[in-house]
């Protein structure tokens, strides 16, 4: 059965969405079978990957709503062994569909529509929205590890801290056996005092738990987006490519 990983973070701009992409691309580069879900309403793992999200006629919204078999809803992408389940502007709309056709458990919703598909991926990564709300919440139940990028920039620490009050939380009540993957360094830049002193307090805080690989701030990478391609393919030598495929390594090297 594959392992599923959100991407979680509520603060945005902290580099979800690029891991997100990367980590999938890297993770098929190796050889693994890989599926990305994009659970986010901005549909930018969808662009990343080379998609006009706005035209597409289904998404996992339709999935989750159960209007749609999952499998019709997934796609191919240019990556060997990489596929997506796209998203865009009307996921922001599912809460109000619960809500209307009064759904008994929203939350547990996302991991029913994903269960058919786990046999058939080694690996199964959730780009989250940036929030606390419904769609986190579903993504986090629906997993069975989270990837926490950490940006090594100030306030970095009070995302950290909210974002575990939320996983304990969720462990609580709808998921106990969600466990952290990780906390990811992002747009690391050891010539800055912001970005070495927040390296230092998460490798003191949480040293076993920190994944040895930095994500560095890299031209790269956003140069890869604005190509709707991984970085890891767009520029396989860059910088940002290397770390990502390290990031890989460490998460095989997981389980």
């Amino acid at each position: 059965m594959g392992r599923v990983i959100a991407i979680a973070n509520q603060k945005g701009g902290v580099g979800k969405t690029t891991t997100a992409i990367n980590l999938s691309s890297a993770l098929a580069h190796y050889g693994r079978r890989v599926l990305l879900v994009d659970f986010d309403p901005q549909g930018n793992a969808g662009r990343g990957l080379g998609f006009d999200v706005t035209s597409l006629a289904t998404t996992i919204y339709d999935a989750v709503i159960g209007e749609k078999d999952v499998v019709s809803v997934l796609r191919e992408t240019d990556e060997p062994n990489l596929h997506l389940i796209p998203s865009n502007l009307r996921l922001a709309t599912l809460d109000a569909r619960f809500i209307q056709t009064g759904r008994t458990n929203p939350f547990g919703a996302l991991r029913s529509t994903l269960a058919p598909l786990k046999a058939a991926y080694d690996y199964i990564i959730i780009d989250c929205p940036p929030s606390l709300g419904l769609l986190n919440i579903n993504a986090l139940v629906a997993s069975d590890t989270v990837i926490i990028p950490v940006q090594c920039e100030y306030f970095a620490m009070e995302a950290v801290a909210a974002i575990l009050s939320s996983i304990s939380r969720i462990q609580a009540d709808y998921n106990p056996g969600l466990r952290i993957e990780g906390f990811l360094l992002t747009m690391y830049d050891q010539r800055t005092a912001s970005g070495t002193e927040v390296a230092r307090q998460v490798r003191g805080l949480f040293r076993e738990s920190t994944f040895q690989t930095a994500i560095p701030r890299n031209v790269a990478i956003p140069d890869s987006a604005l190509h709707g391609e991984p970085v890891t393919s767009f520029k396989p030598t860059a910088h940002g490519a290397v770390a990502y495929f390290s990031l890989a390594r460490e998460v095989m090297g997981n389980g």
